[in-house]
């Protein structure tokens, strides 16, 4: 048995499938025929399966996070063989045996659970080595310059600002080449954030006719985001930690969580959604969560690296964790990082939620604290999907039919749209996604048990 006194079931197991070529692929592994070596315990599974070359493809998953590893070169993540593993034990199970983990199974589960010991500030073993202390000193220097750097380029950018609007904003509508080599100058800056802002506005320029109003929004939000940054030291403390977020100033979860200042909330956090993305440089994970009797929403995000290291966290949507969250600081608080698990994690109810104006009202409150945020988490209940008037899109609608609220545009055409459709079936369901100015994006509905969308 897992952790949480009872199998998954199949649908949970095909839940951490990153597409439907994995969920076909680990499938067909889901028999004794390829696999040795299997086991289970109270947290793991493990196994080894028989490959295309000579050596079998040692597979071990840890389901604690879930956490997985193989040897298998595929980049996908979780892969067809922890798929397919899971798949084997999952439901009626019969097919994986209980006992003590395999020699290569224990190393890895004995190195991850000494690094999460870490991590939740357990004391290391006696062996461990000790990191040298950095120096306080050469750190503040690193520090200053990097913040002379980015004022620099907030500068800088202040004055193409201030061109393009003395140019008029046609001058601009033959291409977006001049704000790739603007984002190019916020990186010299060392100002990732003003770079990834400045570069979408390549895509605004050419993005239709009604271009010159997207730009000129974008650029106002800009010339918000630079005059914080140059004046920061005159804003509050949470404002100025989210100018910092936003224009590339990152805080090491290490620090967050071992920080004397650092507030950890522990509550029961439900599982709302796993949403991975890959760029073709970095694999991007985002698990969005929700507590039980805070009622704060949470983001823990997670990457993985082009050379193939798999991302570490995998939660699939309806596990609760009893844990501590560190909040990254900001005005309106929402990346978080774990700390310390106090107990296994258990499966969770259909989370309860508001309607479209309460929706609304959560987006408006965000935003009033972080101008800059694009949506806010929200949870819907009793609201169904219908088409809307114009026949050019779908919404959102209250059980009371008062209130509607439009699907993200990005969501037209996707499956994930008619799998909402047939969910719902015309009648009100619950739904997680994010709330924000292109409309609701949908990422996991209740049926009455989660689908990822």
């Amino acid at each position: 048995m897992n952790p949480q006194g009872e199998r998954w079931t199949t649908d949970q197991v095909l839940a951490l499938a990153p597409d439907e070529a994995s969920r076909r692929a680990g499938g067909k592994l889901a028999a004794p025929g390829p696999w040795s070596e299997t086991g289970a315990d109270g947290g793991a599974v493990w196994g080894r399966c028989k490959g295309s070359g000579k050596k079998p493809y040692q597979t071990v998953v840890d389901l604690n996070g879930p956490a997985f590893t193989c040897s298998c070169p595929s980049r996908k993540f979780p892969c067809k063989h922890a798929l397919g593993l899971l798949l084997l034990w999952a439901g009626d199970g019969g097919e994986v045996p209980a006992g003590e983990p395999s020699p290569w199974a224990g190393e890895w589960l004995a190195g991850r659970r000494e690094r999460a010991g870490r991590a939740a500030g357990a004391p290391s073993g006696a062996g461990a080595p000790s990191r040298a202390p950095a120096d306080p000193e050469a750190a503040r220097r690193r520090a200053e310059r990097r913040m002379q750097r980015i004022g620099a380029g907030a500068t800088e950018l202040e004055q193409r600002l201030e061109d393009l609007l003395r140019s008029g904003l046609a001058s601009d509508g033959s291409g977006g080449g001049s704000w790739d080599e603007t984002a190019a100058r916020m990186v010299d800056a060392q100002a990732p954030g003003l770079a990834a802002r400045v570069r979408e506005l390549s895509s605004v320029v050419a993005s239709g006719p009604d271009w010159p109003a997207r730009i000129l929004e974008e650029c106002a939000l800009l010339h918000l985001l630079d005059q914080g940054f140059l004046g920061i030291e005159r804003l509050p403390g949470p404002l100025a930690a989210t100018v910092r977020a936003r224009v590339g100033l990152t805080t090491e979860a290490a620090d967050l969580l071992t920080g004397s200042d650092t507030a950890t909330v522990r509550d029961r956090w439900l599982v709302l959604a796993q949403q991975d993305s890959d760029d073709g440089k970095l694999l991007t994970r985002r698990i969005f969560l929700r507590g039980e009797r805070t009622g704060r929403m949470a983001l823990h995000l997670s990457f993985g690296g082009s050379t193939g290291r798999p991302l570490d966290l995998a939660l699939p949507p309806g596990l609760v964790l009893d844990a501590d969250l560190a909040y990254y600081p900001g005005a309106r608080p929402l990346r978080a990082v774990f700390g310390e698990r106090h107990a296994p994690v258990t499966h969770g109810p259909v989370p309860p939620g508001g309607g479209i104006d309460a929706a609304l009202a959560a987006y408006g409150d965000a935003l009033r604290d972080d101008p800059w945020l694009d949506s806010w988490p929200v949870v819907l209940s009793e609201v169904t999907p219908i088409p809307s008037r114009d026949g050019t899109g779908w919404q959102l609608a209250d059980a009371d039919g008062e209130s509607a609220l439009p699907l993200d545009p990005r969501c037209v055409g996707r499956t994930s749209l008619w799998q909402l459709v047939a969910l719902s079936g015309g009648a009100p369901i619950t739904i997680f996604g994010e709330c924000g100015h292109r409309g609701f994006l949908p990422l996991t509905a209740w049926d009455p048990t989660p689908v990822p969308l």
